[in-house]
């Protein structure tokens, strides 16, 4: 399907991993350009080497005073943004009765306030010109939260709030800010979690991720792990579809047992 991104600009932050890297090569799949983000200039300059023309990428913490302008500054002197994918995210299992104060606040300040920053800056330039999108990456967590990292579900719900607030502001407009739910996704960090979970367990990581969709996701109906480039697909059409706004979609297999 043609989405007719030729010549367009997308900004990924998180961009230069997982499924935001994922998202940005779909774009440029589709002849847009990508500006991504990432939090070391390695991993930035691995990724445009990835990705290839048409990429640019700058090293920053959207956690840090100033780092969303940086940003904005440097995306903006490319193109105007026409997509912004807010990816940036920390995933980490955690006992909530482990989880102190200061842990909930990075999470809030990382899963939540990046997004909340960049779309203050992007979407006032989007509703300016009458046009633009913006995804969130939330998760299946947002609203089938997990007991062994509370944390993260709240901070995944709190996307769906602010992403459907900032919907309404764009009424009467060709503005759209719409929010995805990927389920159990094929990332490094969760690799790396089941690698964890592997030498603990003196098992393969193939065993671990069986048993996980026996015991702790037995409601998934494609009962694999869903990999980065799925995700990046739904993520586009829902970005570029212009009767989309408003709207969580899920990509998570079936997890969530719910007709809506």
């Amino acid at each position: 399907m043609d989405y007719g991104l030729a010549g367009k600009h997308v900004l990924v932050t998180g961009g230069a991993t997982g499924i935001g890297l994922a998202v940005a090569a779909a774009f440029i799949a589709e002849g847009a350009k990508a500006t991504i983000t990432g939090l070391s200039q390695a991993d930035v300059s691995a990724a445009v080497a990835q990705l290839g023309p048409g990429t640019r990428g700058i090293a920053c913490d959207l956690t840090a005073a100033g780092e969303d302008k940086r940003l904005a500054e440097f995306a903006r002197a490319e193109a105007p943004i026409d997509f912004l994918i807010n990816s940036v995210g920390i995933f980490e299992v955690r006992p909530f009765f482990e989880t102190r104060d200061e842990d909930w606040f990075r999470f809030f300040d990382v899963n939540v306030m990046t997004g909340v920053r960049m779309s203050r800056l992007v979407l006032k330039d989007m509703l300016e010109r009458g046009e633009g999108s913006i995804v969130f990456i939330s998760s299946e967590s947002a609203v089938k939260p997990q007991a062994w990292m509370p944390h993260y579900g709240a901070m995944k719900a709190c996307l769906l709030g602010v992403s459907r607030a900032l919907s309404e502001l764009t009424r009467g407009t060709r503005v759209r800010v719409n929010t995805i739910l990927p389920g159990p996704t094929d990332t490094t960090a969760v690799r790396r979690y089941h690698e964890e979970i592997a030498r603990d367990e003196g098992i393969t990581r193939a065993e671990v991720v069986a048993a996980y969709f026996d015991k702790t996701e037995p409601t998934s109906l494609i009962r694999r792990m869903i990999a980065p480039e799925e995700i990046a697909a739904s993520v586009v059409h829902l970005a570029a579809s212009p009767a989309l706004n408003g709207m969580a979609m899920r990509a998570e297999g079936g997890t969530i047992r719910a007709i809506l």
